[in-house]
């Protein structure tokens, strides 16, 4: 920072309650009144008057009255500023730098201290200081440019804005290797003497102590060069918002209406000035301004444009980046999910405007790659999401649902972490109804559920009965189908040897058992309870949203249900005859599995059902399929 030092003489102005005077011999014939101070001065023993256009005009407007009273309450930097132009006057030693030249200006400027009324006044100084020392300087032209808000027209008019702004712009272009001044740069983990080279994002820290205003000037004109990258204006505005933007954890201020509408003035400039390039700022950036807008209660078409923004770059999100409080005094719930799920629809509505074929293609007809791998993205990150908010004890069953059902079906690859987000809502609320629990399950497709998801989903006694009686369904299914297969390559390797006439009754039921219930190891009662070791462990429920099963996924292409919720079973079970009907035994299978199916639903809705009452039906109805394939192969 650069001083100059100005006048010889000490300090002589003395205070008498509110009265400012010059200590001499000469007593005073000029009273000067300034707001509430008043100055005795003098007209022509000390150069005052002579050196100031304005007061040589008022006093000979007075006449030849012994005392003059003046009165110069508009002086622009009030009393300081006169005094300052006053001890000039008297040639009383002043300091001035780039904290007191806008006052001082101004005031000499109103006064009309030029250099036409005396050589060397006080006016032609301090443009000299200010082009020699002031503009040269980087944060002395921030400093000056940063007290200019105190007097912004007159500032404006005598150019101080306009030539501050330029020499602060042309010092940003300038390249970073020929970067010889000193500036603020209080990066986490950054040393100045561990790093040699200038950082190019070197100035963003320190013009963004200036007002928003200034601020957007500046950025505007950097922008409108086009010699920095996007990115490095991303990077100012990211730390602007992080130096004036308020904390959202804490509740809003009810009645300091002017803190209010000056940082929702900061958001609708920042958001007004982010470049148009996709990657000049992160997702993370957008959703904690989309965060802060909420909590402000900015203008719509600022918020309308955070959530454009947002939704563009949401795969690229974390589930801490989604994170935010609620603040509204009707919803009791502690994070703001309506917020994720405006974010999480303007999402859709984006891509299926850009892509609208492949966002209503369906995987198995081959929708695009990136769109499918971006979908599944942003897919796992509403389900790890999900997993967080569901330990709210007071989030409602309605909008846990609703998040969870506004992504397509696309999105999900299995239904994991779906299954571990539901686990975590009924373990952290009790005392949930039937019908609510009945609400949430839905979402679930049993069918894209891992072995060991579904392997622990049986054993759940939170789930409800009628969810775990699907996944037996389903798993028997699979078991079927699986057998099924394995038959036909057993009967297609022995083709060409010679089988005797009778099987024996192991070969037989190796041949053709069709549903027998697959009996959890010991290995897997042991991940069930928590005893596992190693990789192989299984972490649900209250686990960390985290966690990750680690065994793959059963190849789900052949099993679908259909809209009544019953079985389509495989292929090779729907194949008909020619008169158009099932084979024999295929049609015994599929009334069986229907009988149990009805029996089931029968007792789900009398109450007499449980879910060991459940497994055993299925089991005998798997029993009976076998003992009818053995009699019909006998």
């Amino acid at each position: 920072m650069k001083f100059m030092k100005i006048g010889t003489k000490p300090d002589t102005f003395c205070t008498e309650e509110a009265t400012r005077t010059v200590i001499s011999d000469v007593p005073s014939d000029l009273l000067i009144q300034i707001n509430n101070i008043s100055y005795l001065l003098h007209k022509l023993q000390f150069p005052l008057v002579p050196k100031c256009g304005l007061l040589q005009r008022l006093c000979s407007d007075s006449g030849d009255s012994e005392k003059v009273s003046i009165e110069l309450h508009d002086i622009p930097g009030g009393e300081d500023a006169f005094e300052l132009c006053a001890k000039f006057c008297y040639g009383i030693t002043i300091n001035l730098s780039a904290y007191n030249f806008v006052p001082a200006f101004c005031a000499a400027k109103f006064l009309r201290m030029t250099e036409s009324l005396e050589k060397g006044n006080f006016v032609p100084k301090l443009e000299a200081f200010f082009n020699s020392c002031i503009l040269e300087g980087w944060k002395d032209s921030i400093t000056t440019l940063e007290t200019t808000v105190k007097l912004p027209e007159w500032s404006e008019n005598l150019g101080i804005i306009r030539k501050c702004i330029d020499s602060i712009v042309e010092k940003i272009l300038t390249p970073p290797a020929k970067v010889s001044w000193s500036y603020t740069y209080t990066r986490p983990g950054y040393t100045k003497k561990q790093h040699h080279s200038v950082p190019k994002d070197w100035w963003t820290e320190d013009i963004s102590d200036l007002d928003v205003d200034l601020f957007r000037c500046i950025i505007t004109a950097v922008a409108s060069t086009y010699m920095l990258p996007p990115q490095l204006i991303g990077e100012a505005l990211h730390v602007y918002a992080c130096r004036w933007l308020p904390d959202t954890t804490r509740p809003p201020p009810q009645t300091d209406e002017q803190f209010v509408e000056k940082n929702r003035r900061i958001v609708d400039t920042i958001v007004s000035m982010i470049p148009g390039d996709k990657r000049a700022v992160c997702v993370g950036f957008l959703l904690r301004l989309l965060i802060v807008a909420n909590y402000l209660g900015v203008s719509p078409v600022t918020k309308t444009e955070l959530l454009r923004r947002s939704s563009l770059q949401l795969q690229e999100a974390t589930v801490n980046d989604l994170i935010s409080q609620s603040h509204s005094p009707t919803d009791p719930e502690f994070y703001d999910i309506d917020l994720v799920v405006a974010v999480l629809q303007s999402f859709l509505v984006l891509w299926r405007r850009q892509s609208p074929a492949a966002a209503s293609a369906s995987e198995s007809n081959g929708s695009s790659a990136q769109f499918l791998g971006t979908m599944r993205k942003v897919g796992k990150l509403i389900d790890s999401y999900l997993q967080v908010v569901a330990r709210d004890a007071n989030m409602p069953v309605s909008k846990l649902v609703s998040l969870a059902e506004a992504l397509p079906d696309i999105a999900r690859e299995d239904h994991d972490d779906i299954y571990k987000a539901i686990n975590i809502y009924l373990k952290e609320h009790g005392d949930l109804s039937k019908a609510d629990k009945k609400r949430l399950c839905r979402i679930l497709d049993c069918q894209k559920l891992s072995p060991e998801v579904r392997a622990h989903a049986v054993k759940n006694e939170r789930l409800p009965l009628r969810t775990v009686v699907q996944v037996l369904f389903f798993e028997q299914d699979r078991d079927r189908a699986s057998n099924s297969k394995a038959a036909a390559t057993h009967d297609h390797h022995h083709k060409h040897k010679r089988l005797p006439l009778m099987p024996s009754q192991s070969q037989s039921q190796e041949l053709f058992s069709t549903g027998k219930q697959t009996v959890p190891t010991s290995r897997e009662l042991d991940i069930h309870n928590g005893h596992g070791h190693g990789h192989g462990k299984l972490k649900l429920g209250a686990a960390d949203h985290h966690d990750k099963f680690t065994s793959s996924r059963g190849d789900h292409s052949t099993r679908r249900t259909n809209v009544a919720g019953q079985i389509d079973y495989p292929l090779h079970l729907q194949t008909k005859r020619s008169d158009g009907k099932f084979p024999v035994g295929t049609e015994r299978k599929i009334v069986s599995s229907a009988e149990i199916q009805e029996q089931v639903e029968h007792q789900l809705e009398t109450g007499s059902g449980s879910k060991l009452d459940a497994k055993k039906m299925i089991q005998r109805g798997s029993r009976s399929d076998h003992g009818r394939d053995k009699g019909k192969d006998r």
